[in-house]
């Protein structure tokens, strides 16, 4: 399956223990994990200017994710509901990136999930469908 994580999921991942890590690391071993640069720019920026990583560790962070396939920022945003633009562009992404799944915690992104071009679900809705497809 290509699982596309949003900046959430992954700032999560990578700052704290729990459900998120558990995802990553599930996605890492037996899926084929996307992301875009529009999720790679925000996660930069959020782990320097809110959780206070060092320089050194968001750029490691940066390289080990561009190691798997980055898609690049789409030349437009999804046409959906919007109360954050920059969701657009990360459903855009997800779709540019041929991703069967984004996972996200974002209230904004599953509340419009019915209606989105691609399947959004959150970290244990993920666990969740992937027991029911194995």
């Amino acid at each position: 399956m290509r699982v596309f994580l949003d900046t959430n999921v992954l700032v999560s991942a990578f700052a704290t223990r729990g459900v998120c890590v558990d995802v990553l690391r599930v996605v890492l071993a037996e899926h084929t994990q996307v992301t875009g640069e529009v999720v790679l720019e925000e996660l930069g920026r959020v782990l320097r200017k809110r959780i206070g990583l060092p320089p050194q560790a968001v750029k490691e962070i940066d390289e080990f994710l561009r190691e798997h396939e980055v898609v690049p920022k789409p030349a437009a945003r999804a046409t959906l509901p919007k109360r954050d633009p920059d969701d657009q562009w990360v459903v855009a992404s997800a779709i540019q990136g041929r991703a069967d799944v984004l996972v996200t915690g974002d209230r904004d992104l599953l509340d419009i999930a019915r209606v989105a071009p691609i399947r959004i679900v959150d970290p244990r809705g993920f666990w969740d469908l992937l027991r029911t497809n194995g």
